[in-house]
């Protein structure tokens, strides 16, 4: 399934933040952009098999409309 995924460069934390907004406290970081997308696979593969394992249905990814 194909989630959303937010990364940005956060100074505070001097890495780059990935989250995951569909699945609520899904998130993860790297110390570069690429680092942190691979990250974020791991991340939500791991939060899909504990929601799975707590009995809940896994949540359908939002489709965004396209425009240009």
């Amino acid at each position: 399934m194909k989630y959303e995924v937010l990364i940005y460069w956060s100074e505070s934390d001097e890495a780059f933040i990935a989250e995951v907004p569909e699945l609520p406290g899904c998130m993860t970081h790297g110390s570069t952009y690429q680092e942190a997308a691979a990250n974020a696979e791991e991340a939500m593969h791991g939060w899909l098999k504990a929601w799975v394992a707590m009995g809940r249905p896994v949540p359908e990814p939002r489709q965004r409309a396209l425009t240009a």
